[in-house]
């Protein structure tokens, strides 16, 4: 558990972190209000309310919500806009499901959930922005900030640009940020290609044929099949795809017969499981194995197996120019010791995806904790409010150094 901000604790340079700074305790107050009052994809009513009232009270140009259901765009025009050029910044708003064990006064009062990923603290920091933004207008065009929601596997980037969102706000390119408790604060990370990988949901439906444990030479055993695929599915990264690509697949779930009949061989048995890469030519390799290798080993035993392959979040590729561009705010502010801008991809999934996959952009990592810390999803994480001001004014810093004024 992170212990509660210090004031002034982390420095950073230039004119938006020092004015940020100065409400950095109203900002920790409505991050901590949003963890309080956790809610899950498409349902993020409180906390749409909440976004809506703060940006008001920033004084930004124009609110509009009820885009992809539940988000949240907002629009801050510069001094100028003779540039006509517009650019995104976007912030997750949804919680997880899962039972918060924090003790601090601020956890989560809705039972079954909490923010155990940082969009709480997402949330605040383009709220900082935005106040610093709509109070300075150091910019010649358009800031557009994009609160949305669903990102925890309801697609909510993709039913927001569905719902029209670059159509009505033809942003140029977008940016994003995520919390990542592996890196001290004060520290950014980024690279100019993958940063999380694409998550893709498997589905093992294996039938055979059902019977008495006792004579199972009468059946066809599908927990014996799903044994054999298991083992079997293993050898697909390892025997098919090249070692500098990455890939992984997890069988990850088996359901099959009655825990209370010790002797009953069911007659089918499912597994389910999910695939992560970050080439779609990778993502297709594996695809065509996976049902080329359930298929096979389940005829091998008299059994049948089908798959059913969900492509769920495509990897979160980020644009070469645009990742340069935004390690090169971070080190404004913080110095080149405290940028990463080769940051090892994760795993994990993202899916600010959709948005990178019709606009240029960029995903980067700020640090929030370093060596102790809760990684994210866990029941006793959260989000360490000394890091507001920087994550605030890294999102400024994109748009007044992308959109800088007539000679500034």
């Amino acid at each position: 558990m992170l212990l509660p901000p210090t004031p002034g604790r982390l420095k950073a340079s230039g004119r938006a972190f020092s004015h940020i700074a100065a409400f950095h305790p109203e900002l920790t107050a409505l991050r901590r209000d949003l963890h309080a009052h956790p809610e899950l994809g498409f349902e993020e009513v409180y906390t749409s309310g909440r976004v809506k009232e703060a940006l008001k009270l920033c004084g930004v140009d124009e609110v509009h919500e009820g885009i992809g259901k539940t988000g949240v765009a907002a629009l801050i025009k510069g001094r100028s806009t003779v540039s006509g050029r517009m650019i995104g910044l976007r912030a997750d708003m949804d919680a997880l499901t899962m039972t918060e064990h924090n003790d601090f006064p601020w956890k989560s009062t809705h039972p079954g959930m909490m923010h155990g990923c940082g969009h709480d603290g997402h949330v605040a920091m383009l709220v900082g922005a935005a106040r610093y933004l709509a109070e300075t207008r150091q910019f010649d065009g358009t800031a557009l900030l994009i609160f949305q929601p669903g990102e925890e596997g309801f697609a909510g980037a993709k039913a927001m640009i569905e719902d029209g969102l670059f159509e009505r706000f033809p942003a140029e390119a977008v940016y994003a940020m995520h919390n990542w408790p592996a890196m001290q604060p004060g520290t950014v990370g980024i690279n100019p290609g993958p940063m999380m990988a694409a998550a893709d949901r498997i589905t093992i439906e294996i039938t055979g044929r059902g019977g008495h444990g006792a004579h199972a030479y009468l059946t066809i055993d599908p927990v014996l099949v799903a044994g054999h695929i298991i083992t079997a599915v293993q050898s697909i990264v390892s025997r098919n795809v090249r070692p500098i690509d990455g890939a992984v697949i997890s069988l990850c779930a088996m359901q099959a017969g009655d825990l209370g009949a010790m002797s009953v061989i069911p007659g089918k048995a499912t597994l389910v499981g999910t695939v992560r890469t970050f080439k779609p030519e990778v993502q297709a390799l594996v695809e065509r194995r996976l049902n080329e290798l359930c298929t096979a080993v389940a005829l091998g035993f008299g059994a049948t197996a089908t798959v059913k392959y969900e492509r769920i979040y495509p990897a979160t590729l980020n644009t070469p120019r645009e990742a340069m561009f935004a390690a090169d705010v971070a080190e404004s502010l913080l110095g080149a010791d405290h940028v990463v801008r080769d940051m090892e991809p994760s795993m994990g999934a993202e899916d600010f995806s959709f948005m990178l996959q019709v606009k240029p952009g960029a995903y980067l990592r700020i640090g929030q904790g370093g060596e102790g810390s809760c990684f994210l999803h866990n029941s006793r994480f959260d989000f360490n409010d000394d890091i507001l001001p920087l994550g605030s004014a890294l999102h400024a810093g994109l748009i007044e150094q992308s959109m800088p004024l007539a000679g500034q």
